[in-house]
């Protein structure tokens, strides 16, 4: 194997396009290539721009796989049927019974919302508008309650439901 300018001989080989693109159907990310080829992820960068059919097998698995997650998505917005099969042990049965049928799953509008919210922003995003040119005003007699609790008292006060009553009908005055 000829030596890189390091010295060592280099890792890649044209059969690891092939092995990286299994791995990304499967969701396989830039670090988890790494781990697999036990090398830093700097070196799968490395040979994504170097090798063509590196960064090709690549590229359009990691797509076939994110296209399978959002028809997955989708699905899972919208609800769908699928084919199931119910077993069932009868008392007295040797064998099982095997009873398909098809099965309903309702819309999630968690994923639903997701959906929306990614696609169609301007409809869906949370919107947050803040008027930053609004000022606020404290009331005069919001100003006068805060200063009466503000104000140093001589002797404490007994609190009693009359004086209670009183403060709050003289602040609402």
């Amino acid at each position: 194997m000829p030596r890189g300018p390091g010295g060592r001989p280099p890792k890649y080989e044209k059969s690891m396009a092939k092995q990286a693109a299994k791995l990304c159907l499967l969701g396989a990310t830039d670090a988890d290539l790494a781990d697999f080829f036990e090398v830093s992820v700097r070196t799968i960068e490395r040979w994504q721009s170097q090798h063509a059919e590196f960064c090709r097998a690549v590229k359009v698995a990691k797509e076939e796989a994110n296209d399978r997650v959002e028809r997955s998505l989708y699905q899972k917005a919208v609800g769908f049927q699928r084919e199931a099969v119910k077993i069932f042990m009868p008392a007295g049965s040797e064998e099982p019974v095997y009873a398909p049928y098809i099965e309903n799953v309702h819309p999630d509008t968690a994923a639903a919302i997701f959906w929306l919210k990614n696609r169609r922003k301007d409809e869906w995003r949370d919107k947050q508008d803040v008027d930053h040119n609004h000022k606020v005003t404290i009331s005069e007699e919001f100003e006068a309650f805060i200063r009466r609790l503000n104000a140093p008292q001589t002797a404490p006060r007994r609190l009693e439901a009359q004086t209670i009553d009183a403060d709050f009908d003289q602040a609402h005055d």
